[in-house]
């Protein structure tokens, strides 16, 4: 296609300086924090522990309160803070998440197992009799059932097995239920933990916790993105066809630098067309952003990739961002040697044209005709005088291989490079270690995965 942008001077964009620090330290030590203060509150409340009964009630109490704390610390990571989006990474804070979902579930699990048995030894009836009456018999036990059966079905359908077996769409909305488990669970906390019920100062420690969750979700997931949508009035300005089921879109808005998005990040993005209006999916800006246009490449993957090709000019978008951390502010020499695989080429491609100093692109795709936005990418070398190489398979269909050695043959100065990847997640790992194996530092190779 015939580019609507102006191409942007690497120059004057930021980055080749100091790269800024990551908040991820500072805080998973505060997440980390919040717990053993979560396991104090058991200690300090509990004098001692004596007989089956009571080791297993306690034990499950502690699992309780390690649970509640977990649950609302996995409902702030889906709260998409800019902060965490942004400086941390989102493929970064969805492994936190995804793990925050584990240690729920299984701190869930053992938080009722321990208590019904717990109970049931302590009242000297069976297990079923106990849970009979636990779950009909005390306040608010109801409302944490339900609760509790939603979150056993978020963890199913989360899990790997079942995620290739369900669409994106079912898993997406599934997921969404969380909120509502979460909210169902929370008044049995306090209604029924000992750790509450006497303590003012415990009870409005949690309140302050679920209440700093749940304004974190409503300002940045509600009123943010209503927000933008509404003073920058996104629509399909136009649809190119790049090369066999890829397309790019051309959106265009109002004061769109006002957004500050920068090149190599994405938006989450909801077309307002039949079919398509009950989903958001992350996709990159597939060039530097313009303050009336911004452009996204996508490829028919599924069924809602595959709509995309087929919108029309005109139709409204609903976009919430600019997530992503893969920015040239993770730069910190004046050499980059950019890796994309596939589709990965997208945020890359931005990138190519914005990033200061000596770049080098490496592009793996199986055929050439997978190579998207390949006149683009040539244009900005010449443009720009540098140097784009091409991975494609052989003629047998062998996939060229990615090893210390040929990464020093394609770039003897490799490990002097800041590296930038995306692309699948198996070329991502393989990369990865070819290029420690190079001698490239780990803090100079910047990846973000947008495996959902």
């Amino acid at each position: 296609m015939t580019t609507v942008y102006e191409r942007a001077d690497p120059r004057t964009a930021r980055g080749r300086g100091r790269p800024r620090p990551s908040p991820a330290g500072p805080l998973l030590a505060l997440l980390w924090a919040g717990a053993a203060g979560v396991l104090a509150l058991w200690w300090t409340d509990t004098p001692s522990v004596v007989g089956t009964a009571g080791w297993l009630t306690d034990a499950g109490r502690i699992a309780g309160l390690l649970c509640g704390y977990s649950c609302a610390v996995l409902v702030a990571l889906m709260a998409r803070v800019p902060l965490l989006e942004r400086r941390v990474g989102s493929d970064r804070v969805a492994r936190w998440h995804a793990m925050a979902g584990r240690y729920t579930v299984c701190l869930l699990v053992a938080h009722v197992t321990l208590i019904l048995f717990g109970y049931a030894a302590q009242d000297g009836t069976g297990v079923v009799h106990e849970t009979l009456s636990v779950v009909l018999d005390y306040p608010d036990m109801l409302k944490a059932t339900t609760g509790t059966v939603i979150l056993f079905a978020v963890g199913i359908t989360s899990a790997r097995l079942a995620r290739r077996r369900i669409s994106h769409e079912f898993w997406y909305h599934v997921h969404l239920l969380t909120y509502v488990a979460v909210f169902l669970a929370f008044f049995h906390q306090l209604a029924l933990g000992s750790d509450f019920v006497g303590d003012p100062a415990a009870r409005a420690a949690w309140y302050t916790l679920y209440l700093g969750t749940a304004a974190l979700v409503v300002w940045f997931r509600l009123l943010a993105p209503v927000r933008l949508n509404r003073r920058h009035r996104l629509r399909v300005d136009s649809v190119h066809r790049e090369s066999p089921g890829v397309f790019s879109v051309v959106i265009r808005g109002e004061r769109l630098d006002e957004l500050n998005a920068r090149a190599g990040q994405f938006f989450r993005w909801r077309f307002l067309a039949d079919g398509m209006r009950w989903t958001s999916t992350p996709y990159s800006l597939s060039a530097p952003p313009r303050p009336d246009l911004m452009r996204i490449t996508v490829k028919a993957l599924g069924d809602h990739s595959a709509a995309v090709g087929m919108l029309r000019p005109g139709t409204r978008v609903w976009a919430e961002g600019p997530y992503g951390s893969l920015t040239a502010d993770r730069s910190s020499t004046s050499k980059a040697l950019l890796v994309a695989g596939g589709v990965g080429i997208t945020p890359l491609r931005a990138l190519f044209e914005t990033l200061p100093g000596q770049v080098t692109l490496l592009y793996r795709a199986r055929t050439a005709e997978d190579l998207v936005l390949g006149g683009e990418l040539e244009d900005i070398a010449r443009w720009r005088g540098a140097r784009v190489l091409y991975a494609l398979n052989g003629a047998d269909g062998s996939r060229p291989r990615f090893t210390a050695d040929s990464l020093r043959g394609a770039v003897p100065d490799l490990a002097e490079h800041d590296v930038y990847l995306c692309g699948p997640p198996a070329m991502a790992r393989d990369l990865y270690g070819a290029l420690r194996a190079a001698g490239v530092p780990d803090r100079r190779i910047h990846h973000e995965s947008f495996e959902l």
